[in-house]
């Protein structure tokens, strides 16, 4: 057994740990279906937001990890709950006047408001593949439309007719009781309307597999639970879709952690066992509101990748998966740079601290060497006090301070430059607010004025850190104030980098002109 593999069998690294439950289903005997089944489930009602690709990337996690303790082989499926009636038109979508009159009817069966695809749900669908892709997951794609009209899920609705009676005594219980009088787990589709009806049932026959139930209007209809003629309602679904495909682990949000007994209820009904699961906290926006796809608040995916890399955002949702957390614009520097924190303290490191690395989770094992020689957050720094509008500003600063780099040896610091001149220009030029320094704070920058003008020494990022320590540290306490001062008179910013960093990169006669500019009032 190899170290790698030794250590994650007792790693507390949360994907490990999952895995571990998992493989304790297959203690005594494999999985008669082959192969140990993931899987990740996503309501296309609106558009894919970044929650969808962070419960695909956390469960790929998952099953990487029960790949290194496991010779089982495994499988993760996306399903598509596409069949869903629209109860409403999505705020972020164009002609939204087009999609008011098939509300109801399932989102396959909806027109694409954009005109690319041939419904609604299959735009959405087509989204969510591409982002997927975008990040390499290997999976397979279930659409429920297919699997409710293809047959794929009929030996469970019929088992579902059967037991119709103890699965609605399981539902009836988390009902009100209002609700509870027209309640029915199943939900025809009306063959003329097309429209998904909310109806209770007059008779569930499970000798013949039918229901029988009146129509909005009155009218007495039959139909098969078969063929995609009637679907599950939602929490019922869960259980089912667990049963029919055999699913040995999902996670899910924390809103439906309440709802986990009556899932695993069903589920058992239907004839399988449970699955494992993992609750996670919700994403917020910046207000602290959930993520919602219907209103479209939060980071998108593809925003997230206008302003960093691929793997900034694997990082972030590995980061405490119990835990919520603010998803807005300002996370990315932090994400870039702490990854790339911990792609160099990989290398070094032992087997134990390896496994609990999140890069070994997001690389699956294959981690790549980083070669970001200057942090995400000092090229922002960097691009707004040059006011760059082109990563070849930086690159200017950047091969002065690191001769040895380039665009095509330092590919990851190429594209960062990139993504950190647009996002100074989106998120920092719109808000940069100088002011001018107090008498103190100019005593001190006059200081290190004078220091930096008559410096000889080499450019050194540490030894320049300690000159501006010694400016400052006379003057100031908590010394944390001289800093604030620096990035608030010379950046224009409420925090900054480690100024000695700063000015071996931007240079240090540059420092000493940015610094006769503040002092003159010029940057206000």
């Amino acid at each position: 057994m190899s170290e790698l593999r030794e250590a994650a069998l007792t790693s507390k690294a949360w994907p490990f740990e999952e895995a571990r439950s998992v493989l304790k289903r297959y203690e005594k005997t494999p999985p008669e279906k082959g192969y140990v089944l993931f899987e990740t489930g996503y309501g296309p009602s609106g558009l894919p937001h970044i929650g969808t690709f962070g419960e695909v990337s956390r469960t790929t996690m998952v099953m990487r990890a029960f790949q290194m303790i496991s010779d089982i082989p495994t499988k993760l499926v996306c399903f598509s709950d596409d069949l869903d009636g629209m109860r409403k038109v999505p705020g972020n979508v164009p002609n939204p006047v087009l999609l008011q009159q098939h509300l109801q009817r399932p989102l396959t069966s909806v027109p694409d408001p954009f005109g690319t695809h041939s419904s609604f749900g299959e735009h959405n669908n087509a989204m969510l593949r591409r982002f997927l892709d975008t990040f390499g997951f290997e999976y397979e794609f279930i659409s429920a439309t297919e699997f409710y009209r293809s047959g794929r899920f009929d030996t469970v609705l019929l088992r579902a007719a059967e037991r119709y009676d103890e699965i609605m005594a399981v539902m009836l219980k988390s009902l009100r009781e209002e609700r509870q009088q027209t309640y029915s787990i199943f939900l025809p589709i009306h063959p003329e309307s097309g429209r998904v009806m909310y109806v209770p049932m007059k008779n569930v026959n499970a000798q013949d597999g039918t229901v029988t139930f009146d129509t909005e209007d009155g009218q007495e209809m039959t139909l098969p639970v078969t063929g995609g003629n009637v679907k599950l309602q939602w929490k019922p679904d869960f259980g089912a879709r667990w049963a029919a495909l055999g699913v040995d682990f999902e996670m899910y949000g924390k809103d439906h952690s309440t709802n986990t007994p009556i899932y695993d209820k069903i589920c058992r009904i239907l004839g399988q066992r449970a699955p494992e699961h993992f609750t996670y906290e919700l994403f917020l926006d910046e207000n602290g509101q959930k993520i919602s796809k219907t209103s479209g608040n939060g980071v998108s995916i593809d925003e997230w990748l206008t302003y960093a890399a691929t793997e900034s955002l694997s990082y972030f949702m590995y980061q405490k998966p119990k835990t919520a957390k603010r998803m807005h614009f300002d996370v990315i520097p932090k994400a870039v740079d702490e990854y790339h924190q911990q792609l160099r303290a990989y290398p070094d490191q032992d087997a134990k601290a390896k496994v609990s690395n999140p890069v070994f989770h997001i690389h699956g094992g294959e981690v790549p060497p980083s070669n970001m020689v200057v942090p995400f957050a000092m090229l922002l720094n960097l691009a707004s006090v040059a006011s760059a509008q082109d990563k070849e500003t930086l690159w200017g600063f950047i091969q002065r301070y690191a001769p040895e780099a380039s665009p095509e040896s330092h590919p990851d610091l190429d594209a960062a430059a990139g993504f950190a001149v647009k996002y100074y220009e989106d998120f920092v030029a719109p808000h940069r607010q100088y002011r001018l320094p107090t008498d103190l704070e100019r005593e001190a920058l006059e200081e290190l004025r004078e220091k930096l003008a008559a410096w000889d020494g080499p450019v050194d990022a540490e030894e320049l850190q300690s000159l501006v320590f010694a400016c400052g540290r006379e003057c100031f306490d908590p010394l944390r104030n001289w800093f604030t001062a620096l990035y608030e008179v010379l950046l224009g910013a409420s925090q900054g980098p480690r100024f000695g960093g700063f000015v071996a990169l931007y240079g240090v006669s540059e420092t000493v002109a940015l610094i006769d500019e503040a002092l003159a009032g010029n940057l206000v």
